[in-house]
C-alpha cells in the first residue's frame, strides 16, 4: 500500500480520493504467491496489467475494512464478470472487503466504478506486447504513462518496485476519477534506475 495507515475515519464514503493500483502480472506470477493464483498465473494465463484494486485514500494514510451492510463475500456471477482485469476472486474479495467496503458503494457500484477508473487509463503501447525482459528506469515507466495519458501529472503516478522488477504502477484519481495529484503516494514509489520488466510467461 502506499503508505502505513493512519488512524482514519472507517465511515464508508469519507476519503479524498481514489488510488487505482496497476499490478503488472509477471512480477506477481514469478512470485511464491503467484503459484495460488492459477486463474491469474496458469500457464495459458499470460496478464500485462491488471487491476490490483481501485483503493479509496487520504492526504495521510488511508481507511480499511469499513463496517458496510454489504455481504463480505463477492458473489462468483459478479465478479468472475471483472476477470478480463482482475483475474482471480481470491483478489477480488480481498479488495472488497478491505478497499471497497470503505467507499461507500454497493460490491457491484464498486466493481463497476473499478471498471471505469481502467477505462480512463491508456496503457503505454511499449507495455502490449514484452516478449522479453526490459530494463527501464521508474521516471521512464512514470513519463510512458504521462505520454499516452495527456493531462496526468507526474505528482499523480508511482511506480512500485519488488526488489529490482516492476511490481504495480500507482494512479491517483478524483472520486470523479479525474487526475490529481498525492504527494504521499508519490513520495512512497520506486526511484531506482534499472527496474526489469520481465514479459508475460
Amino acid at each position: 500500500m502506499p503508505q502505513v495507515a493512519f488512524a482514519q475515519d472507517k465511515t464508508p464514503g469519507r476519503f479524498d480520493f481514489y488510488v487505482l493500483s496497476l499490478s503488472w502480472s509477471p512480477t506477481f506470477c514469478a512470485s511464491s504467491r503467484g503459484k495460488d493464483s492459477p486463474d491469474q498465473c496458469g500457464t495459458d494465463r499470460k496478464y500485462s496489467f491488471i487491476v490490483h484494486g481501485l483503493w479509496p485514500q487520504n492526504d495521510k494514510g488511508y481507511p480499511e475494512f469499513c463496517t458496510t451492510k454489504e455481504p463480505r463475500r463477492v458473489p462468483d456471477a459478479l465478479g468472475r464478470s471483472y476477470f478480463d482485469i482482475m483475474p482471480s476472486m481470491g483478489l477480488i474479495g480481498h479488495q472488497w472487503r478491505k478497499h471497497g467496503s470503505c467507499s461507500g458503494l454497493t460490491q457491484g457500484e464498486y466493481l463497476a466504478k473499478t471498471r471505469e477508473a481502467f477505462a480512463k487509463i491508456t496503457l503505454p503501447p511499449g507495455f502490449s506486447n514484452v516478449a522479453a525482459p526490459q530494463t527501464l528506469s521508474a521516471e521512464a515507466i512514470e513519463q510512458s504513462f504521462m505520454r499516452a495519458n495527456p493531462g496526468m501529472p507526474q505528482t499523480a503516478i508511482a511506480v512500485s518496485c519488488e526488489g529490482s522488477r516492476l511490481e504495480e504502477v500507482r494512479i491517483c484519481l478524483t472520486k470523479d476519477l479525474g487526475f490529481r495529484p498525492c504527494a504521499e503516494v508519490d513520495r512512497k514509489g520506486c526511484t531506482i534506475n534499472r527496474v526489469t520488466v520481465p514479459p508475460p510467461r
